[in-house]
C-alpha cells in the first residue's frame, strides 16, 4: 500500500473508533458501538500487515492470542468481568513496556533510526513508566476484584512520602537514561515504576475500585499513545489517545458520583473504621426486621410502584434472568416496575447495566440515579438485591462515615424497603448499613436467585 492509502485506512479506523465510543455510551446502541470498534480494529490490523515484513510471526501471534481470548470470553462469568477487564489492562501495560524495550534495543528495526533522538528517549521514558504502572497496578486491581487479595485498603506509615521518593527516583533514573542511553538506568526506572503501580493500588479500598478500573483504562491508553509516538504510528497514537481520554473522563464521572476527588482516590480510599454489622459504636446489638419471600411477594404484588435496586450480589447469584421474570409478573398485575442504577454499583462502571441487558430487561425500565432519586419518596416498595454501600444512608447523615458525601440511591425515602441478602455482613466498603435497621425495612435472607424464584412462585 502507498503511504496515502495507509494514512486513509488508519483515518477510517480512527473514525470508526470514535463511533464505537459514541455507541458504547448507551446500552441501546452498545451493540452497534462494538461493531464499529471491531471493524475499525480489523481495518487497522489488516493495514498494519501490509506495511510489515513479519506477517507470519504476527499472524501466528494473532491466532494464538485470539484463541486464548475466545476461550476466556466463552467461559467467563458476568460476575468475573471486572477482574477480566483489569487483567486486560495489565496486558496492555506489559505490551507497552516490552515494545519500548524492543525499540530501545534495536531502534533501526522500528524505523526510528540507528540512534535514539532526544524526542524518542522522552517518548520511551513516558510510555515505559506509564505502561509499567498500568501493568502492576492492574494485577493488584485484579487480585482485589477477584477476592484473592481482599478489598480492604493496605496502608503503612509514611506511605505517601515513600511513594513521592519513588516517583523522584524514577524520574532521576529516567533522566539518567535520557543522558547516557544505557540499559541500567532504563531497567531501574522500569522496576521502580512497577513498584509504584503496586503501592498506588494496594491502599485503595473496595468502594473505590470502580474508579480504579476506569483510571487504569486511561493509563493503558496513554501508554499505548506514548509508544505510538516512538514508533511513529498514527493509528496507535489516535487509538491510545481515545482510550486514555475516555478513561480519564469516566474516572472523573465516577469520582463525581462518589463525591470524591481523583487525587483522594489515588492517595487513599474507603474501607477503614467500619463497625461490626448489627452493632452500634458501643457494641449494642441493633434490631432489624426479617420476613420471607412470601411476605415480599405480597407487599410487591399489592403495590402500585416498585423500584428494584440491583447490586453485585445479584451478579454473584446470577439472578438477573429471575428478576426480569419477576418484573414481568408484577407488570402484568398493573405494578409500575423500574430499576435504579447507581454509577458505581457492582465492581466496574456499567456493570449492572450490562447484567440487566444480558437478561433482556427493557431499556426504558432502567433508570440512572440522578433521574430516579426524586421518585423514591412516592414509591410503595423498593427491592434491594445485593446492593449495600450505594444505598447506605450514612453517606447522608453520618459525618464520621468514610462514605459521607457520596451520592446514594435514596432508598430510605420509600414507604417500604425490602433487602435481599445472605446475611447482615457489611458491603464491599466494609461499612454497616443503617438502612437495614429502619422500621420500614424488611430483610429477606437467602441466595438472591432462590429468594426471587420463591417470590415468583408466590406471585404466580
Amino acid at each position: 500500500m502507498s503511504a496515502n492509502s495507509v494514512a486513509l485506512a488508519y483515518l477510517t479506523a480512527a473514525v470508526l473508533f470514535i463511533f464505537a465510543l459514541k455507541g458504547l455510551s448507551s446500552p441501546m446502541s452498545a451493540r452497534r458501538g462494538n461493531l464499529f470498534g471491531m471493524s475499525g480494529m480489523g481495518i487497522a490490523v489488516l493495514t498494519t500487515l501490509t506495511v510489515t515484513h513479519n506477517v507470519v510471526y504476527i499472524l501466528i501471534s494473532i491466532i494464538v492470542g485470539g484463541s486464548i481470548g475466545a476461550v476466556i470470553a466463552r467461559r467467563i462469568q458476568m460476575t468475573a468481568m471486572p477482574e477480566l477487564v483489569a487483567a486486560m489492562h495489565s496486558l496492555v501495560g506489559l505490551a507497552a513496556v516490552l515494545i519500548a524495550m524492543a525499540a530501545f534495543n534495536n531502534p533501526l528495526a522500528y524505523g526510528i533510526g540507528a540512534t535514539l533522538h532526544a524526542s524518542n528517549r522522552i517518548e520511551l521514558f513516558i510510555g515505559t513508566f506509564v505502561g509499567a504502572i498500568t501493568f502492576t497496578g492492574s494485577i493488584i486491581a485484579f487480585g482485589k476484584l477477584s477476592g484473592k487479595l481482599g478489598s480492604k485498603p493496605l496502608r503503612f506509615a509514611g506511605q505517601h512520602w515513600f511513594n513521592l521518593l519513588l516517583g523522584v527516583l524514577m524520574i532521576a533514573f529516567g533522566i539518567a537514561f535520557f543522558v547516557t542511553q544505557s540499559w541500567i538506568p532504563f531497567l531501574i526506572m522500569t522496576a521502580i515504576a512497577m513498584l509504584i503501580g503496586v503501592l498506588l493500588i494496594m491502599p485503595i479500598g473496595g468502594a473505590d475500585m470502580p474508579v480504579v478500573i476506569s483510571m487504569l483504562n486511561s493509563y493503558s491508553g496513554w501508554a499505548a499513545a506514548g509508544i505510538g509516538f516512538t514508533l511513529n504510528n498514527n493509528m496507535l497514537i489516535i487509538a491510545g489517545s481515545l482510550v486514555g481520554s475516555s478513561g480519564a473522563i469516566l474516572s472523573y464521572i465516577m469520582c463525581k458520583a462518589m463525591n470524591r476527588s481523583f487525587f483522594n482516590v489515588i492517595l487513599g480510599g474507603f474501607g477503614g473504621g467500619a463497625a461490626d454489622a448489627g452493632a452500634d459504636a458501643g457494641g449494642e446489638q441493633k434490631v432489624y426486621r426479617s420476613g420471607s419471600a412470601d411476605d415480599a411477594a405480597f407487599l410487591m404484588g399489592n403495590a402500585d410502584s416498585v423500584i428494584i435496586v440491583p447490586g453485585y450480589g445479584l451478579a454473584v447469584a446470577r439472578a438477573q434472568h429471575a428478576i426480569n421474570e419477576m418484573s414481568k409478573l408484577l407488570t402484568a398485575k398493573g405494578v409500575k416496575v423500574r430499576y435504579a442504577i447507581h454509577p458505581v454499583a457492582g465492581r466496574m462502571p456499567g456493570h449492572m447495566n450490562v447484567l440487566l441487558a444480558e437478561a433482556e430487561v427493557p431499556y426504558e425500565q432502567v433508570v440512572e440515579m440522578d433521574e430516579i432519586n426524586n421518585d423514591f419518596a412516592d414509591t410503595d416498595v423498593v427491592l434491594v438485591i445485593g446492593a449495600n454501600d450505594v444505598v447506605n444512608p450514612a453517606a447522608k447523615n453520618d459525618k464520621a462515615s468514610p462514605i459521607y458525601g457520596m451520592p446514594i440511591l435514596e432508598v430510605y425515602k420509600a414507604r417500604t424497603v425490602l433487602v435481599v441478602k445472605r446475611s447482615m455482613a457489611t458491603g464491599y466498603a466494609g461499612l454497616d448499613n443503617e438502612l437495614f435497621y429502619l422500621d420500614k425495612t424488611m430483610m429477606v435472607f437467602g441466595d438472591a436467585k432462590k429468594v426471587i424464584e420463591d417470590i415468583i412462585k408466590s406471585l404466580a
